[in-house]
């Protein structure tokens, strides 16, 4: 688990092929401190394993299908990536619950700037935008931001200064490919309504005997109303 407050800019030092997939061997320095081989490190926002360290470089190996879900496969020798490690228990959450699960790539399609701020306006497929609000949390390469200017086929977020010049968001340009990831809580919610919609239960003690849904301990929203909870 994330929070999309990244820690620093790495570097990809080298991106050769595996069995069965690609490894990266990445340059950090902040988030090396207390890294161990088996933990997990979002790179770009894309949940990956460190399975080897050495100074400050760890590699990291990435399965073809995450290759194809997301900007990884752009990377070559030289590239920034945003870095972030694990949440720690107990840590200031500064941003949303990210879990480093990619749902999509969008596109940059433009920016300006407005004052301090660098706005951006992203290009994102129909079935990430339906869970897509005004001034709700979104993670873009694994940057947690604030949403605004909702449209059919894009939404567009600000960059503070900080952001702009420490994440890989400030510098990309229009035409660019970025990781997208909604917020989690919205698609649980949203799996919670269809099942009070279709009255299926939400969940039941004892899936294996064929008996009515109260027998069975399941809670349905029959169940709610008959019980008078809603």
């Amino acid at each position: 688990m994330f929070t999309g407050i990244i820690e620093e800019l790495g570097e990809i030092i080298q991106k050769r092929s595996s069995s069965g997939g690609v490894r990266l061997l990445i340059k950090g320095k902040k988030v090396m401190e207390q890294l161990q081989e088996g933990d997990s490190i979002a790179v770009n926002g894309v949940c990956l394993t460190v399975n080897d360290l050495s100074g400050e470089k760890f590699a990291a190996d990435v399965m073809p299908e995450t290759f194809r879900k997301t900007n990884l496969e752009e990377l070559q020798a030289g590239s920034l990536v945003n870095l972030e490690r694990a949440l720690a228990v107990g840590a200031r959450l500064g941003g949303h619950f990210v879990s480093g699960h990619i749902d999509a790539t969008g596109k940059i399609l433009n920016e300006k700037t407005e004052g301090n701020a660098l706005l951006k306006e992203l290009e994102a497929p129909r079935d990430v935008l339906r869970y897509v609000v005004e001034k709700g949390s979104i993670a873009i390469d694994g940057i947690s931001l604030t949403v605004f200017n909702v449209k059919d086929h894009s939404f567009s977020v600000s960059l503070i200064p900080h952001t702009a010049r420490y994440a890989t968001l400030g510098f990309k340009k229009p035409g660019q490919k970025v990781n997208l990831e909604v917020d989690m809580l919205v698609k649980y919610v949203e799996k919670l309504l269809q099942s009070f919609a279709q009255d299926v239960p939400i969940f039941s003690l004892d899936d294996k005997k064929q008996t009515s849904g109260a027998e069975k301990g399941e809670l349905t929203l029959s169940f709610l109303r008959e019980k008078g909870f809603i």
